[in-house]
């Protein structure tokens, strides 16, 4: 298993290959539908993004308690699809070169992290109070305004995962694989050859 610093750059996202696991540590931020609308709002209206600029996002709301400050209880992966949208847009012109989430992107957003150097980390999907226990800080809250779970948390962490590469930055998708495998079958099955 691979360990990698967060951020992630682009060199260490090229170096990476669909299927391999990896444990993260440094800092990562989390991010979901209403961070992403702003800031690429804001990015478009040529303001700076230093809460996303560049950062390893994680598609996670977790939930923040505090307690001598602020402390990681639950921090499971939101479902990335939500953000297809946006995807593209968030990896061209905040830089992003790493993605944690779970169930995947969309082929627009996997073109946009295979010419800029990104990859798509996925998290086990019910594992959220497992996963938090890899956060051994919660540095700092950006963008209060929009609630605990859609607010920027920049979280530092130490040996967070097991990630598994799921979306490399050399065209290679475990989920578009496992789906033309399902495909195949169902096509031996009908033709009476399974």
């Amino acid at each position: 298993m691979k360990k990698l610093q967060a951020p992630l750059d682009e060199t260490t996202a090229r170096s990476l290959h669909a299927g391999e696991a990896v444990l993260l540590s440094g800092v990562i931020v989390t991010a979901r539908d209403k961070a992403h609308i702003r800031a690429l709002s804001k990015s478009s209206s040529g303001e700076k993004v230093p809460e996303l600029q560049g950062a390893t996002v994680y598609h996670c709301g977790p939930i923040i308690r505090e307690r001598n400050g602020h402390e990681a209880v639950a921090a499971g992966p939101t479902t990335s699809a939500r953000m297809n949208m946006m995807g593209p847009r968030a990896v061209r012109e905040l830089g992003i070169k790493g993605v944690i989430g779970k169930g995947g992107m969309s082929k627009e957003t996997h073109d946009a992290m295979q010419e800029c150097g990104c990859v798509y980390l996925a998290a086990t999907g019910g594992a959220a109070v497992t996963l938090a226990e890899g956060i051994r800080e919660v540095r700092s809250r950006s963008w209060e305004d929009l609630g605990m779970a859609e607010s920027v948390w920049e979280l530092e962490v130490k040996d967070f995962g097991p990630l598994v590469v799921a979306m490399d930055s050399h065209g290679r998708s475990l989920y578009e694989e496992t789906e033309a495998r399902v495909r195949e079958r169902m096509r031996l099955r009908a033709e009476g050859k399974l």
